[in-house]
């Protein structure tokens, strides 16, 4: 794996927000004919996505500035089985489900964890599974072990996600014991929430247990704890041909093997279903 960006490196990419896409081209020889064009896609021969590439080794830029992770290989085997060249938009959670809205961007590819609230507003179809993990400073020196240790301790996490949900109802779990609440940090990306535990402005930072592992091994802090809330992470999409045609070529990849080769190289649980399909009613 190669190693991520710079915190620094990364909001710079970041701060373009949704303005800022950066064509992402599948290696491989000639591409398919595309099986879906506009109106079920915004750009004829395009699958664009957003995307906040903030968490190695699922979503990162490397050193070169380009987009790297098991979701964006995972999402580029799609689009060749589609017929599609894969374009990303780079920006931060909070604009990803507007934008989806807005018809700015095709499908949201970001992990973004399945809940009852957000399959009536889009298309989800689940890939992944995956937990929370609370990350500590590098050796864990306040002692971290569950997450009643949270109590009266101050947390850094991205706003709007799933993560911000968890941690947020930890607090209500230790109040209700009688402990102290826990202090909610919120971060434009996790790079920012990394960053405010490494200057030690937060006592642990929020994030899957497949990134807090890949920092672990980084020795940028250690992952105290983990296996919490398992969730199941989906693509979203708004156009529900075009879902039809994503859960396809999914399935596909699971029939002959690079799915499962795919999240096994990374180091990801993979969905208990057989095949793929999407979960929830989706757009009234």
């Amino acid at each position: 794996m190669r190693k991520s960006i710079t915190g620094a490196r990364r909001r710079s990419l970041l701060k373009a927000g949704a303005a800022a896409s950066v064509l992402a081209i599948a290696p491989g020889a000639l591409r398919a004919q595309p099986k879906i064009a506009p109106p079920n896609i915004i750009k004829a021969g395009t699958l664009i996505m957003s995307i906040n590439p903030t968490l190695p080794p699922l979503q990162y830029v490397d050193d070169k500035g380009e987009l790297k992770g098991m979701r964006v290989d995972l999402a580029n085997e799609c689009c060749k089985k589609l017929g599609l060249a894969p374009e990303y938009i780079r920006t931060e959670f909070a604009t990803m489900i507007p934008g989806l809205a807005a018809k700015r961007w095709d499908m949201i590819n970001t992990g973004i964890f399945w809940t009852e609230e957000r399959s009536k507003l889009m298309y989800m179809i689940p890939y992944e599974q995956a937990a929370i993990s609370f990350l500590s400073a590098k050796g864990n020196p306040l002692g971290l072990k569950t997450i009643d240790d949270l109590a009266g301790k101050k947390v850094s996490v991205e706003l709007g996600g799933i993560e911000e949900r968890r941690t947020r109802e930890v607090s209500d779990m230790v109040t209700k014991k009688g402990l102290k609440p826990v202090t909610v940090m919120t971060f434009n990306n996790f790079a920012e929430a990394f960053q405010a535990l490494k200057a030690g402005q937060s006592d642990a930072a929020t994030c899957i247990d497949a990134t807090a592992k890949f920092q672990e091994q980084r020795g940028d802090f250690t992952r105290a704890i983990s296996g919490v809330f398992p969730q199941t992470a989906c693509f979203a999409l708004a156009n529900k041909v075009l879902a039809d045609a994503v859960v396809g070529s999914l399935n596909e990849l699971k029939k002959n093997g690079t799915y499962d080769k795919l999240l096994d190289q990374y180091g990801v649980l993979k969905i208990d279903e057989p095949t793929f399909s999407i979960k929830g009613p989706g757009p009234a």
